[in-house]
């Protein structure tokens, strides 16, 4: 039985869980992932992580921040006036949306925080930061 390699495209099952047990992410009861192994669409310790496991083989691979979603970083945390935004749009913690950078990109921002003034909207991924635990489950390999 062949042990899935970097270049190989694998369907795995997963559970993601944070250090407190918290689950973020799980594709138990839906279909299993497809991951070409390498090619950077998923983060670096999951792709890592089934390296070298075996069809039907399951493990825990614990990933930190720096293989995962990156530190934290506060230069991607911004107050912005209330006034910038339109009057129809009433920020609320946790909502995300998209805004543009002065290149015309597009940035995925999240409400951290506001008050009367100002609204905070952060940068990160919300898993920047965290070390996260992936049960996986190795289901087929091409």
């Amino acid at each position: 039985m062949s042990q899935a390699q970097y270049g190989d495209t694998v369907t795995v099952h997963y559970t993601g869980r944070l250090e407190n047990g918290d689950v973020f992410a799980n594709s138990q009861g839906d279909e299993p992932i497809e991951v070409t192994i390498g090619d950077g669409q998923y983060i670096p310790g999951f792709e890592r992580g089934v390296v070298g496991m075996k069809v039907g083989e399951t493990k825990t691979v614990t990933i930190p921040p720096e293989e995962a979603f990156g530190t934290r970083r506060e230069e991607l945390v911004v107050k912005v006036a209330r006034s910038q935004f339109p009057e129809r749009l009433v920020p609320a913690i946790g909502q995300q949306f998209q805004i543009r950078q002065e290149g015309g990109e597009p940035l995925e921002v999240t409400v951290s925080d506001l008050d009367d003034e100002t609204v905070t909207l952060d940068a990160n991924h919300p898993l920047a930061g965290y070390t996260l635990t992936f049960s996986l489950q190795l289901v087929s390999v091409k």
